[in-house]
């Protein structure tokens, strides 16, 4: 019979089985799909391999007067800039520069009150006083060992032989020196995981005054803090001059000491957040709508460090205005002349009625005008100074340093009435869109003396998360918590053909982090998700707008941006990164890149109406490996798998009676090897009903499928 073709609709669809989508694909992972055929999806090279502190979870990139092309790194523990694959550390201080008590500083240092073995997990000290409760890194004789926490005098939880060193046996009375210091200072509270500066430290101990100080002409280190009581934390030490040989290295105590000075000065930085949503108590706590506003905050008035952080940045011309979500605004000058000043730190924004506390900022690229979407009240207002979520506030045009309303000025406010809290906005090309927990607004600008007019477009819609939005191509794309919408004059569902399969499988709790990004080069709009067993993202949704069709696959990323200022759409990794996608063919999130797993298998096809046995004893390739750099002597090549079974029901690969005569079994001989010159290949599979499949693993790969065609006949009936 003649040569069948293996063609198949493009897109994926997961919503019924795999028979009822017969002549469909129905399972892919790093595949995407240009003019209707499947291919594999970039691959991503790393921006640098220096790594940032914490989660990132926003990212903004804009170019100074002076043509310095930056990019706003907003994490869970810090913010920086990064400018030539070099971050720079702008977070703001928080508490400020108070003298500290006298001697604040005291080592973790003791004796072995026992002999231990080189594989004891457990270390008896004479005195365990000093050593942090959460653990730590610890150093016997020439052995650096890390703790888990501490039980009595005893280290318990202990890895051994770390940091390259060797475990060894030790005796009785060995000095125990520790990697961390105990810090007291009565006049700050201190949170754990927050990081502390500190400008003035004598030398005591093996911690010099060029570990402790800050040193803005070359580094400032910054250490961070692990709570043990009211006035009381510990902080690990480490060499923090880049240009040291040691650079990043633990640097241990060696006796017991104390002392420091009593001009200690510290500047400790804002709270840090966390990289994952929690459950808390108090006000609003849970995850979206659940608690009073649902803000999902353990704190209306100060839980920014206590539930996930996220980021909102925006260009005031050059200067940068960011802001934690439930905290206030912070701005960063680059400088009026040369080279920006990296050394300067983020400043909260002051002026005249300035909202402390924001859930989200933007700037209005048409008026110049600075706006917060969840905000503090007025002062004058009663009662004064209340966090509203549904209350949106803008400065005066041109001076985002002055809130005040005035007959003089367009400064102003407006609360929203549908919902109780908003979950964010994004600014597209006639309006600004805002999203609450149950509706979309269009905000259009006016003039004066109304400023901004507000629309309800839609009622009884959802969004999942603060940043699961993305506009392309004039078109404004969001997912709920039960669909997609889509947005292009009035508000639709936006039909998918992987909705089942997106949300009986996701992890709500987690929703914060949900994010989307475009990809203006593929024509995609991406969403990124948890999966339901899954804390961190680790899943992306992808949703080609050019030609309608849904993909999906496994991956973690953090944030996204692509930004028309550099090359490539930029993201964030979960080993704090910055990659380039579309930039490479491999995984670049690696030193040297690795291959990237990609695959893509079709639904069940049959003979006529599955009434035969199909007996597949030739195929055809139609494949392209064009932009592959697979290195010499090999050659790029993919695996053409041809799965068969007897009835939807039975498993793959279980087709195979009664039995084809054959050297090698079925499941051996199910994969064939596929080069850019394969002319046919022979195969022996037999079933009533077969799925084909495309897989490529291998480094420095990339292809796109065509046409194949199997050479198929019947077989017999059953």
């Amino acid at each position: 019979m003649p040569l069948q073709k293996l063609q198949f609709r493009p897109g994926v669809n997961r919503e019924g089985t795999t028979l009822a989508n017969e002549g469909g694909w129905f399972e892919c992972d790093k595949v995407r799909f240009r003019s209707g055929y499947p291919e594999k999806i970039g691959g991503w090279a790393a921006l640098t391999y220096t790594r940032y502190l914490g989660i990132c979870r926003s990212l903004w990139n804009w170019i100074t007067l002076k043509g310095y092309n930056l990019l706003g790194v907003g994490t869970n523990l810090k913010f920086y800039i990064e400018n030539g694959g070099v971050y720079y550390d702008i977070t703001p201080i928080g508490d400020i520069t108070n003298p500290m008590t006298n001697n604040p500083f005291a080592t973790a240092y003791s004796l072995l009150s026992s002999g231990i073995s080189a594989t004891a997990t457990t270390i008896p000290v004479v005195s365990a006083t000093t050593f942090p409760v959460t653990g730590g890194y610890i150093k016997i004789d020439s052995e650096e060992i890390r703790f888990a926490s501490k039980s009595g005098n005893d280290l318990v939880g202990c890895t051994r032989g770390v940091n390259g060193t060797t475990a060894a046996t030790h005796s009785v009375s060995a000095p125990v020196g520790c990697a961390t210091l105990t810090v007291t200072d009565s006049g700050h509270v201190t949170e754990t995981n927050s990081f502390v500066d500190y400008t003035s430290v004598a030398t005591f101990g093996p911690f010099t005054a060029t570990l402790m100080n800050s040193n803005a002409t070359t580094h400032v280190p910054s250490f961070q803090m692990t709570y043990l009581e009211p006035n009381k934390y510990t902080i690990t030490v480490t060499d923090q001059d880049p240009n040291s040989v040691t650079y990043g290295q633990y640097i241990y105590s060696t006796s017991a000491t104390s002392g420091g000075g009593a001009a200690v000065r510290a500047d400790y930085e804002i709270d840090a957040g966390l990289d994952i949503f929690s459950f808390g108590t108090g006000w609003g706590t849970g995850p979206w709508s659940r608690g009073s506003w649902g803000s999902g905050y353990s704190d209306a008035s100060g839980g920014i460090g206590l539930q996930l952080r996220l980021w909102s940045q925006a260009n005031f011309g050059e200067v940068l205005l960011f802001a934690p979500r439930n905290g206030p605004i912070y701005y960063w000058a680059p400088g009026g002349a040369g080279t920006p000043d990296f050394s300067t730190r983020g400043v909260q924004v002051t002026g005249t009625e300035v909202p402390d506390q924001v859930n989200l900022i933007m700037v209005s690229d048409a008026t110049r005008i600075c706006i917060a979407f969840g905000a503090t009240s007025y002062s004058f207002d009663t009662p004064a100074d209340t966090f509203d979520p549904m209350l949106v506030r803008w400065s005066v045009q041109e001076d985002y340093t002055d809130w005040l309303p005035a007959v003089t000025n367009q400064a102003g406010s407006y609360r929203l009435s549908h919902g109780s809290f908003i979950v964010g906005a994004l600014q597209t090309r006639q309006e600004i869109l805002v999203w609450t927990d149950s509706s979309i607004y269009s905000m259009q600008y006016l003039g004066a003396p109304y400023v901004w007019g507000f629309t309800l477009l839609a009622d009884n819609i959802s969004i999942i998360g603060p940043n699961a939005m993305a506009t392309a191509a004039g078109v404004t794309y969001w997912m709920g918590s039960d669909k997609f919408y889509i947005y292009s004059g009035r508000v639709e569902t936006l039909p998918c053909s992987l909705r089942q399969y997106v949300f009986e499988d996701i992890n709500f709790n987690q929703s914060f982090q949900f994010f989307a990004g475009t990809n203006e080069g593929y024509s995609e709009v991406w969403w990124f998700y948890c999966s339901s067993n899954s804390t961190v993202i680790d899943r992306y949704v992808i949703f080609n707008y050019l030609d309608r069709v849904w993909y999906y696959g496994t991956m973690d990323r953090t944030a996204w941006l692509d930004s028309p200022l550099r090359e490539f759409p930029q993201a964030a990794t979960l080993n704090n990164l910055i990659v380039y996608h579309e930039a490479a063919v491999d995984d670049g999130t690696t030193n040297p890149p690795s291959p990237i797993n990609s695959y893509i298998q079709s639904s069940d096809f049959d003979i006529g109406d599955g009434h035969n046995y199909g007996f597949v004893w030739q195929i055809v390739p139609d494949i392209t490996f064009d932009g592959s750099t697979t290195p010499a002597p090999k050659f790029p090549a993919v695996d053409f798998i041809v799965r068969p079974r007897q009835n939807p029901g039975a498993a793959y690969g279980s087709a195979d009676a009664p039995s084809v005569t054959a050297t090698t079994s079925y499941a051996q001989r199910s994969t064939y090897n596929v080069q850019q010159f394969t002319e046919l290949v022979n195969t022996r599979i037999r079933g009533r009903q077969m799925a084909f499949k495309i897989e490529c693993n291998s480094l420095g790969t990339q292809w796109q499928l065509g046409t194949p065609r199997i050479n198929v006949r019947p077989d017999g009936r059953r």
